[in-house]
């Protein structure tokens, strides 16, 4: 059974620093229908002008991945992490019983565009903390990498909850597969070119929610740009 979350239906954020695109309710919007699925509570597309951002402030138990799609993310936070994140990086952050942190655009002259993304922890109250790793190079072909998981094993970051997170990237024509064990569900974010899943075509920024399948197949549909996904595995 399949759920498509359409780009353009997306609930928007402009201010004069930012451009937001939610998947799901968050702040000031709320759409009954996305409010969540599973333990995936928030994807926001965020273009932040040059040398703006998030100011210092305050979350407690979610995890909160940064995922940069083009330009440089500056990361400080109150347990004394200092990091620029940029394409190829991920990020995770770990509120847990409390963390302070801003987000701010690395450039003076150029924008930042990112996903962030909150995830439901499976306790409360753990330690904050963060973690930041490189991610397997791109090289043109077909891939899955694995980049998030419950374990941080194969050199993905920890996130504490019952999940994996895989980067499909593709090219026109080629297919990736990843099968889901019984009960278990997928979201599918869109970040470059578009694709089918299953035969149900994808465009950029659109989102699919995946129950009741045992298998994903992820054919690139756009010859001009290399297909790059999210693919989310979850409880």
């Amino acid at each position: 059974m399949f759920t498509v979350r359409k780009s353009e239906d997306r609930g928007p954020t402009r201010i004069s620093w930012l451009n937001s695109k939610h998947s799901f309710s968050f702040g000031g919007y709320h759409d009954p229908r996305f409010t969540g699925f599973r333990d995936l509570l928030v994807i926001n597309e965020d273009r932040v002008a040059p040398g703006a951002g998030f100011d210092t402030h305050q979350h407690r138990d979610m995890e909160i991945i940064s995922y940069v799609v083009e330009g440089a993310l500056e990361h400080k936070d109150s347990i004394g992490t200092g990091s620029v994140i940029r394409p190829g990086d991920i990020q995770r952050m770990s509120a847990g019983s409390g963390i302070r942190h801003s987000e701010f655009n690395a450039s003076m002259t150029e924008p930042v565009h990112f996903l962030q993304i909150w995830v439901q922890p499976d306790r409360n109250g753990l330690p904050p903390s963060y973690e930041q790793r490189a991610m397997p190079a791109l090289n043109g072909e077909a891939r899955l990498d694995l980049i998030g998981s419950s374990d941080g094993r194969d050199g993905a970051v920890t996130i504490h909850q019952d999940m994996a997170l895989y980067r499909a990237s593709l090219p026109a024509g080629d297919e990736i597969t990843l099968n889901l064990a019984p009960g278990r569900h997928a979201w599918v974010q869109v970040i470059r070119g578009a694709a089918d899943v299953n035969g149900v075509g994808l465009n950029l920024g659109d989102g699919l929610a995946a129950s009741e399948e045992t298998t994903l197949r992820v054919t690139g549909r756009e010859a001009a740009t290399q297909a790059e996904l999210l693919i989310f595995d979850l409880n």
